[in-house]
């Protein structure tokens, strides 16, 4: 059951300190039900413009900022949505009426053309964030990599590959390194490459995408689901080739991998925790129309 609505006569009944007031908001989306996580930006538009506000509204779409008086511009934004922006006046010991603010979808990036696009690893990082059990997260990439994406005339028909080396991990510390080539961790003598082919394309929302398939590591191939963000294509490099470009999360729990971390916690390795974060900066050049070869 939904609460109730905040009053709209005088506007909400808030404590607010001596000398301010108030700005208050429901935020639709485009088929008018409340919209959660929009990011608000409020700034001052007088004198020198200043940052006052910036957080998201509540999952009943609701937010509430008390401000000093003044005339303030308040931008909306929010993934798939168009921008939309107002001006508002906040007078002391005052909070206007609640303002319902509808938003709309944003055009969507156009998508990149049918064909064969190939990973360029010079502007393309695969990295991990890994919890160091007890202390700070540990970053790490993998350096040496190859794969591409076939884009199909149906977007959800298209599929990527890509081909890791695992012994290419880095994270910076010589003696972690090592240790994570090891039987303990990837075991890079036995399993020298980490593989994922997506199975499943799938629209979430304006340029969001769901991409599924298997990870193979260390033997054993699990699901995943890399959430993608595609940037657009445009002309670029010094050849002023076509490329596309995205970027993809996902998380990863070692212990699917067999990777044991509560025996290596008794053993007393734990180097990382149970779970890793995936992060993927992918630019892709694009090369002709024909269905690319699997990596090898």
């Amino acid at each position: 059951m939904r609460p109730k609505r905040p009053n709209r006569g005088p506007g909400l009944r808030l404590p607010m300190p001596i000398g301010a007031g108030a700005f208050s908001c429901e935020v639709l989306d485009p088929v008018g039900q409340p919209l959660g996580g929009v990011e608000v930006t409020i700034t001052a538009t007088r004198g020198a413009a200043k940052q006052a506000v910036k957080a998201t509204t509540d999952p009943h779409g609701l937010f509430v900022a008390t401000l000093e008086p003044g005339e303030y511009s308040v931008l909306f934004t929010g993934s798939g949505l168009t921008p939309h922006r107002l001006t508002t006046v906040v007078r002391p010991g005052e909070c206007a009426d609640l303002q319902r603010i509808p938003m709309e979808p944003s055009q969507q990036l156009e998508l990149p053309p049918p064909g064969t696009w190939l990973f360029d690893p010079p502007h393309t990082a695969i990295r991990f964030i890994a919890r160091h059990v007890g202390m700070a997260n540990v970053h790490g990439r993998f350096t040496r990599f190859r794969g591409g994406i076939h884009v199909a005339e149906r977007m959800e028909d298209s599929r990527v590959e890509v081909l890791i080396d695992a012994s290419s991990i880095t994270t910076g510390n010589a003696t972690r390194d090592n240790h994570l080539r090891s039987a303990d961790f990837l075991d890079v003598e036995n399993y020298p490459d980490m593989h994922f082919a997506s199975s499943k394309f799938t629209w979430r929302s304006g340029a969001k995408w769901s991409i599924q398939g298997p990870l193979t590591m260390h033997g054993v191939s699990r699901s995943v689901t890399l959430d993608t963000t595609y940037l657009g294509a445009v002309n670029g490099g010094y050849e002023q080739e076509l490329r596309c470009a995205a970027h993809a999360s996902a998380e990863l729990h070692r212990e699917e991998y067999t990777l044991n971390w509560r025996n290596m916690l008794a053993r007393g390795i734990a180097v990382v925790g149970p779970t890793v974060k995936l992060e993927l900066d992918i630019q892709a050049m694009y090369r002709n129309h024909d269905t690319p070869t699997p990596p090898e």
